[in-house]
């Protein structure tokens, strides 16, 4: 059986970069080989900010929209959050869709590829290593930095790579793969 990877686009904002770099990662994925890859939206789910009357740890989700993303999240054995960079921080969308859930993240290795000004992203990807790791996720040490991604956007707004971002995006990959191969024992 092979394991299966979720690129989630994290932003959900109207005019968002982010579903193109992730369009470009899920194409990477696809190519490295190591995962069955299935790009996910985040705005899809529409989640409002947390509305759940009981913890997630319990499982008992009244809302259609939780059961959705839980149904999602649960079939992924690794995931790889495409997030900006807000304040220095990730923005709300992803810490919100993160806290919606607890059982389905756990033992499930995580890595970023954030995008942002000058840094990147990156101070946006090393907040949200703190949060994955209170729902037992293993986040990757490699990741993907995208400085001035709107730079590199083509007349279709497709995003346009440099080889860096390739070459990280495959190092990342195949250090996600051992870790989710090895926790796969663990669930």
């Amino acid at each position: 059986m092979s394991l299966k990877l979720q690129t989630i686009i994290c932003s959900t904002r109207p005019g968002r970069i982010g579903s193109s770099v992730a369009e470009w990662f899920n194409t990477v994925a696809i190519e490295q080989g190591g995962f069955e890859s299935e790009l996910v939206d985040l705005a899809d789910f529409d989640l409002p900010v947390y509305n759940e009357p009981n913890h997630p740890r319990m499982q008992k989700y009244e809302h259609d929209h939780t059961k959705a993303w839980s149904q999602s999240v649960s079939k992924a054995d690794a995931f790889v959050f495409v997030i900006p960079e807000y304040n220095f921080c990730p923005p709300p969308s992803f810490i919100n869709a993160v806290n919606y859930l607890f059982n389905e993240w756990n033992y499930k290795p995580c890595a970023f590829v954030s995008y942002g000004g000058v840094s990147g992203g990156l101070r946006s990807a090393q907040t949200a290593k703190q949060l994955v790791t209170t729902v037992k996720m293993m986040p990757m040490t490699e990741g993907v930095m995208v400085q001035m991604p709107w730079e590199k956007l083509d007349e279709n707004r497709k995003f346009q790579a440099e080889d860096v971002h390739t070459q990280s995006a495959n190092v990342m990959l195949e250090e996600l793969a051992k870790w989710a191969q090895a926790l796969k024992t663990m669930r």
